[in-house]
């Protein structure tokens, strides 16, 4: 696509997405399946756009949150495996077996209502239990156990495939005590299926942060998150990656995502002069403002408020006044021969500079995750060389 009748774009690095592919296939082997999580538009990357990557690479299978983000896969001709780890409406369970989804289970009423589609549909359908370890977010608890299991086994038109679980603070720390205790949790309760004459379910419990730093929760399958666009997931996961591994240059994870902007005006401002809504920003000297068509409505928070930079002609221009619905002004006093149209890069590298997604997090208050995810689907998302 030609970007210049563009106002605003992300480019995906597809040699930056290989790469951090490629890097944790070494790192967890051949024989565990790599599922790459492809929820909330693929981290604000673009679902179908990285899924296709993620299968040119080698990825096996594909997890998603929602129903219809795994239909919106089978829609793009993706036909790997898809895991739905979000609630299945009772209503629609019919086309999560019909379109042979996995699903995640951590209620009855889901077992319920899988195997009545299941039976109507003459099908089995594939469930992966998620099993409550101490995150307390979706999970059969220990006490629910006995009861979700007595079901499977009285309802052969529902497989359990896998069992699984997530980590509380495997990323926010560098003491994994608390994942340890999770993981002997799991352990017990896997031991619990296999006793119910379950077999060997397929166990996955590895996010990015586990992936990298705890090999013992690579199990049969990871769930690769984050870090397949390249972020790390915390500064302490770096730092325990660092501690374990030689391989820690800025080349182990390559940032995948740049979002371009164009200047939509450059104007005179004279000096002591207010910028923007509410006048939280006054010009100390005759200054030469750039205005750019995107804001909090694009995914831009209004956080970064006088106080994020972009990059102009490979020089930071800082963020003056608030950022508006549509609109964010930035200050060009300083780069020499701005004109209109010029690229603006708002998130990503230009020339030797670089603004990344940890640096707007810090700004915020937030996590790298929030700055990409909630990047607005509709911005044309770009595959570059």
């Amino acid at each position: 696509m030609d970007t210049r009748g563009l106002n605003s774009w992300i480019e995906i690095s597809r040699d930056a997405y290989l790469h951090n592919v490629a890097f944790f296939r070494r790192l967890v082997g051949p024989r565990v399946e790599l599922a790459v999580v492809v929820k909330a538009n693929a981290y604000g990357h673009g679902r179908r756009l990285v899924a296709e990557l993620a299968a040119a690479g080698g990825a096996d299978s594909f997890c998603v949150h929602s129903l219809d983000e795994a239909l919106d896969l089978r829609a793009a001709g993706l036909a790997q495996d898809v895991l739905i780890m979000g609630h299945v409406p009772l209503a629609r369970a019919a086309e999560a077996v019909a379109h042979d989804f996995r699903c995640g289970l951590f209620n009855l009423a889901s077992a319920a209502a899988l195997a009545a589609a299941a039976r109507d549909q003459g099908r089995r359908v594939r469930v992966h239990l998620k099993l409550e370890t101490g995150t307390y977010r979706q999970g059969v608890d220990d006490d629910e156990l006995a009861a979700v299991l007595d079901f499977l086994r009285a309802h052969s038109e529902v497989r359990l495939e896998g069992a699984y679980t997530h980590f509380a603070n495997v990323e926010d720390t560098t003491d994994h005590a608390y994942a340890e205790r999770q993981l002997r949790r799991f352990d017990e309760l896997v031991e619990r299926v296999r006793a119910a004459g379950f077999g060997e379910p397929r166990r996955h419990a590895a996010c990015s942060a586990a992936s990298l730093v705890v090999a013992r929760t690579h199990f049969d399958m990871v769930r690769l998150g984050v870090s397949q666009y390249g972020l790390w997931p915390s500064k302490e996961t770096f730092l325990s990656y660092k501690l374990r591994h030689a391989d820690t240059g800025e080349e182990t994870l390559r940032p995948v995502l740049t979002w371009k902007t164009r200047i939509s005006q450059v104007k005179r401002v004279p000096a002591v002069r207010f910028v923007g809504y509410g006048c939280t920003y006054q010009t100390p000297r005759e200054s030469l403002v750039a205005v750019l068509p995107i804001g909090y409505s694009d995914g831009y928070d209004r956080r970064l408020s006088n106080q994020a930079h972009v990059l102009v002609r490979g020089r930071r221009a800082p963020v003056r006044g608030r950022v508006c619905m549509n609109l964010t002004m930035v200050d060009v006093t300083d780069v020499p021969g701005v004109e209109l149209e010029d690229e603006v890069v708002v998130l990503g590298r230009q020339g030797d500079q670089q603004v990344r997604a940890e640096d707007l997090a810090a700004l915020v208050g937030t996590i790298s995750y929030e700055i990409v995810a909630r990047i607005h689907g509709d911005l044309p998302r770009l595959v570059v060389e």
